[in-house]
């Protein structure tokens, strides 16, 4: 990307105040991860990915982040030879995750495009039998890291050891377990991206064929070409729904009156004489409950199969709401009806080579589509919750050894820190003496606790330095709604003439209603009927409250972010990637949110 050096810019990371209690900071994060070391940190535009990771990165989890982002450059760079697209490269500033699209050299671009065809081409003419084989691969390492142990060592090596002369102590297998799940959890991202990329670029294909053969298209048109498609995300979902429906023709409603005490919820549907739904219940839980209420990047979130106040909380809720003659069910039917009108309007436009290119391009991108969302359950969800849940295990082993006190706390090392406190864990039980850790990291926890309460005090900057003239990178648009025109609104510190929040069009419609700002799956349990969702970010598992909400107005994200396919996949207006929509409403403000156009008003201040 070019960069105008005579247009404004946003702060360069060395002129951003570190706020008080943070300073320090860097030495929290890998060497490499810090603009104080990279590159061209002051002179390149990055922008925020809060779509992903909306909170401060405590050290350890900073591993979701640097895997993500490596996997999807190599498929672009290495993979599959992307024309015009390299990686995205990506640093850490203040806790927060920074990115920068690393663009093909213009005289590249060419010379890729015969050797991307062959690859591409070879997924393409066989996505479904390649996609059957991932489903495998990927379900291998989740089996493998569930296989792993964490368990304290014994006072003694057993006597059978020593009769099979295996002649080691068996904490190698502390330290090979931990090894193996981060090798494991490094695999499943990079099969994360194997079709990913593939199924922005089919669309992105059939995005630009009809920008050139319908010139005015809207967007919208396009993106509800594909729309209308049964999705494993919505899976998890699609269970709690066909709970409820089972709950209420059983009669097994007073049983969900108290839903956060899970044992009592449970006991009352046996007592009720519940037995087949308990049945259909544990029958959902694998492999559906591999699912949070966060994005699976950070330590702290929640998932379903471990809190399982949150699926019966849903539950009870869509109970509620079909005792009130409510309609729970996504209106795929609908979905269908209005995709198959659009598309027939616009085919009938074309004839002979043109109309068989939209078929094809058509058909590609309808295929390749629901892997966009689909991937997210199983890695983001199901992979991401067995390696937290893992590493809680590994940290109790730690805990018990009195290097820290909560098994949270291991969260403030990082990877590499781990490695050397298994080591120093399993010298002094070797020896019989005591281990250093304990007298080391509490003291540099809470020191380093301190650091990032401190960092959590302050949003992001939403980009760094100076933006190009035209940001032209198709994947930063179409995911993260990073346009020309979005940053240039950013620059200007206001929102329009008239005072509306102006974003992206990401799902039509026009609504009035009460705005509920969520900056947490925390606030979940907050968001009444009727209301319209105002958050930094949606996440793919938020699913049960869109049958309650009007709308949805986000911070981030492009026409291919989650929260715009979840609203057009429940018929709800969306404008995404405004910036600034969940620090300038607050709660309970009337707004009007026009999905059509991108504009939201604040009707009453």
């Amino acid at each position: 990307m070019t960069i105008d050096q005579t247009m404004k810019s946003f702060p360069k990371p060395s002129e951003i105040e570190v706020p008080t209690g943070a300073e320090g900071w860097e030495q929290l994060y890998p060497y490499n991860l810090v603009f104080d070391n990279a590159p061209g940190g002051d002179e390149k535009f990055w922008f925020c990915d809060s779509q992903h990771w909306p909170t401060v990165f405590k050290p350890f989890e900073t591993i979701g982040g640097e895997f993500a982002v490596k996997c999807l450059g190599q498929y672009n760079t290495r993979h599959l030879l992307i024309p015009p697209a390299n990686g995205i490269e990506f640093k850490i500033h203040l806790g927060y995750l920074y990115m920068s699209p690393v663009p093909v050299p213009e005289d590249q671009i060419a010379s890729r495009v015969p050797e991307f065809e062959r690859r591409a081409g070879h997924y393409f003419q066989n996505w479904d039998s390649l996609l059957a084989a991932w489903r495998t691969k990927v379900g291998a390492t989740i089996d493998e890291m569930e296989s792993l142990e964490f368990a304290a060592l014994p006072d003694a090596v057993p006597f059978d050891d020593i009769v099979a002369g295996v002649a080691m102590d068996g904490s190698q297998v502390l330290m090979e377990n931990y090894d193996r799940l981060i090798a494991l959890l490094y695999r499943n991202w990079q099969y994360h991206f194997e079709f990913l990329n593939l199924g922005y670029l089919a669309y992105l294909e059939f995005f630009g064929f009809c920008k050139a053969a319908f010139p005015g298209i809207p967007d919208q048109a396009i993106a509800k070409m594909v729309q209308g498609v049964n999705m494993e995300l919505f899976r998890p979902d699609d269970e709690l729904k066909k709970l409820a429906v089972k709950a209420v023709e059983m009669n097994l409603q007073a049983a969900f009156g108290d839903t956060d005490d899970v044992e009592a919820t449970l006991r009352a549907v046996a007592e009720a004489g519940g037995h087949d739904w308990l049945a259909a219940y544990e029958a959902a839980q694998d492999p559906w409950f591999n699912f949070t209420v966060g994005n699976g990047f950070y330590g702290h979130d929640k998932y379903w199969t471990e809190y399982q106040e949150i699926p019966l909380g849903y539950i009870a809720d869509y109970i509620r709401r079909l005792d009130a003659g409510q309609d729970i069910m996504r209106p795929v039917a609908e979905l269908i009806a209005e995709k198959e009108r659009i598309v027939a309007e616009y085919r009938d436009l074309l004839d002979g080579e043109l109309r068989e290119q939209f078929d094809a391009k058509r058909g590609l991108a309808a295929t390749a589509y629901p892997y966009v969302e689909n991937h997210n359950f199983y890695i983001e969800h199901w992979t991401m919750g067995v390696f937290w849940r893992k590493v809680r295990e590994l940290a109790r082993v730690f805990t018990a050894a009195r290097f820290w006190s909560d098994p949270a706390d291991m969260l403030y090392l990082n990877r590499n820190e781990v490695r050397d406190a298994i080591f120093d864990l399993v010298t002094g039980w070797a020896v019989g003496a005591e281990s250093t850790g304990p007298h080391y990291w509490p003291a540099e926890i809470e020191r380093r606790r301190g650091i990032i309460d401190a960092l959590s005090t302050r949003r992001p900057q939403p980009a760094l330095n100076t933006p190009p003239a035209q940001i032209t990178e198709p994947f930063t648009m179409m995911l993260y709604g990073i346009t020309t025109e979005q940053v240039q609104q950013w620059l200007a510190g206001e929102d329009s003439e008239d005072g509306a929040i102006t974003g992206m069009a990401a799902s039509p419609g026009i609504v009035e209603g009460v705005a509920r700002v969520v900056t947490s799956a925390e606030q979940l349990s907050e968001v009444r009927d009727g209301e319209i969702l105002v958050a930094t970010i949606t996440a793919p598992s938020w699913g049960p409250i869109f049958g309650k909400i009007k709308a949805t107005v986000t911070d981030i994200g492009g026409m291919m972010s989650h929260a715009a396919i979840v609203c057009r996949e429940y018929g709800l207006p969306a404008v995404t990637g405004t910036g600034s929509a969940s620090t300038v409403i607050r709660t309970g403000q009337r707004i009007r949110v026009d999905g059509n156009t991108g504009r939201v008003e604040i009707l009453e201040s």
